[in-house]
């Protein structure tokens, strides 16, 4: 068997270059792991799919072949979103997947979403994957494959579950050459949206910009089309359509804390006092917000696998990441759709006089830091971050479900370690500039000695 870089292995999912992490062999190799991993867990079928980068539909029939020479049974659903996946899991009743997706990574990466049970794997989940591909010691069989076309039914689920209202809103939608044009175009039009299709046709070469919308720069052609159309807003998509980006009519992002805030008013009106997790990233203004509705707001840790175990374990029925990363319990599934948290933005505006702009026009956008992430080796990043944490709760209260979150009496500092890449994670908010230049401030000084961190680039 070829041998695996074992740092692929991620957090929440397995990921690596084209060519070089990645070729037809490791991805053989991971594939029968996977479905050995499957097997020993009583699990016999499981559902494959595939966005549109260009080395993902051989990677899809590599890891397609190897389930079935462990005696797995594999849905082929072709080129879809992750969620279509998620969908069809549910819909065929089946508890394994695969999801060949480099979702919002630079082209040159690719990687493996791998479920199991009502869940995606994460954590140990993904270790055990590389212990067993790491040891050769692979189940065997004979599986049979067969092909399906899930996208109708998830459409038709999709329009049973989100009815627009009386007010037209018209909206440009950028699919950024990804994986959510064809999907998008067919559930938008089954409920009667009014929209402007931007990028809609999949291209892993990412002809117009890349499909991340949480970068600003490629939440430009959006603005320019929302102002040239008279759209009351624009929605992005990632690659793989699992996060949402958001512009107002002006143009302007609604970063993943503030959109948050559209959805809380819904769900608490329905239910009061409801738990609300809160991504450890996320503005004091969400917390402040969802205090004000009777809801109650409880911390939690960032990465979309461990937020949805949360949401299992917790009861919660909704939350978000800075990241774009929307998760329904009520009225939905609990997992991460892009396009579901489009639509059910839209049945919102469509039943209300205000636009996005007026609904937030009472949340306070507190002077903050984008999301920084700083070089630290993956072998020093946590040790770090607990060296810190009890330094600076000496001094500061510290909230420490994530790396530590120092409260100041006008804002609070981030810093956490990445479970994706060899960084810390820094962010600071604060109600005045003065109080930012604070908080960074302590944050430069705390890191300062240790050597092993990077230089720390704010802007």
């Amino acid at each position: 068997m070829a041998r695996v870089n074992p740092s692929i292995f991620r957090e929440y999912d397995i990921r690596g270059l084209v060519g070089e992490d990645l070729t037809q062999d490791t991805v053989r190799t991971i594939g029968l792991a996977y479905g050995t991993f499957l097997r020993r867990n009583g699990v016999t079928r499981a559902v494959v799919g595939r966005d549109c980068r260009l080395s993902s539909f051989a990677y899809s029939q590599a890891i397609a072949d190897a389930l079935l020479e462990t005696g797995v049974d594999v849905i082929d659903i072709g080129l879809v979103t992750t969620p279509v996946l998620y969908f069809a899991r549910i819909h065929y009743g089946i508890e394994g997947g695969v999801m060949v997706t480099g979702s919002h990574n630079p082209p040159e990466y690719n990687g493996f979403k791998l479920a199991f049970g009502p869940d995606t794997l994460y954590g140990e989940g993904i270790q055990e994957i590389r212990r067993i591909a790491e040891s050769g010691s692979f189940m065997w069989g004979n599986g049979k494959i067969r092909k399906e076309d899930v996208i109708p039914a998830y459409v038709e689920d999709m329009a049973s579950r989100v009815k627009l209202g009386p007010r037209k809103v018209k909206v440009v939608v950028d699919a950024g050459n990804g994986a959510a044009g064809p999907v998008a175009a067919k559930v938008l039009e089954r409920i009667g949206a009014d929209f402007v299709p931007m990028y809609f046709e999949p291209d892993g070469t990412f002809p117009n910009h890349h499909p991340d919308p949480t970068v600003r720069a490629n939440l430009e052609d959006l603005k320019a089309e929302v102002l040239a159309t008279g759209a009351q807003l624009g929605i992005a998509f990632d690659g793989d359509a699992d996060r949402i980006g958001v512009v107002d009519r002006e143009g302007n992002p609604v970063w993943g804390d503030r959109l948050q805030v559209i959805y809380w008013r819904e769900i608490l009106a329905k239910h009061p006092g409801a738990l609300a997790l809160i991504e450890v990233k996320c503005s004091q203004s969400l917390v402040d917000a969802v205090v004000a509705m009777g809801g109650k707001p409880e911390f939690t840790r960032t990465g979309h696998s461990l937020i949805k175990a949360k949401m299992k374990e917790s009861g919660a029925l909704f939350t978000g990441e800075m990241s774009g990363h929307m998760f329904f319990r009520d009225e939905h599934y609990g997992y991460d759709d892009a396009l579901y948290a489009a639509v059910r933005l839209l049945r919102i505006l469509s039943n209300s006089d205000e636009d996005l702009n007026e609904m937030l026009r009472d949340i306070p956008a507190y002077h903050s830091t984008p999301e920084i992430r700083v070089y630290c080796p993956d072998e020093e990043k946590f040790k770090i971050v607990e060296r810190l944490t009890g330094e600076l709760s000496k001094t500061y209260e510290v909230i420490t479900v994530d790396g530590a979150r120092v409260l100041f009496g006008h804002g609070w500092g981030l810093i956490r370690a990445s479970n994706t890449q060899p960084a810390l994670v820094l962010r600071a908010e604060s109600r005045s500039e003065e109080g930012l230049s604070e908080i960074k401030k302590v944050i430069e000084e705390a890191l300062g000695g240790f050597p092993a961190v990077g230089k720390i680039e704010w802007d």
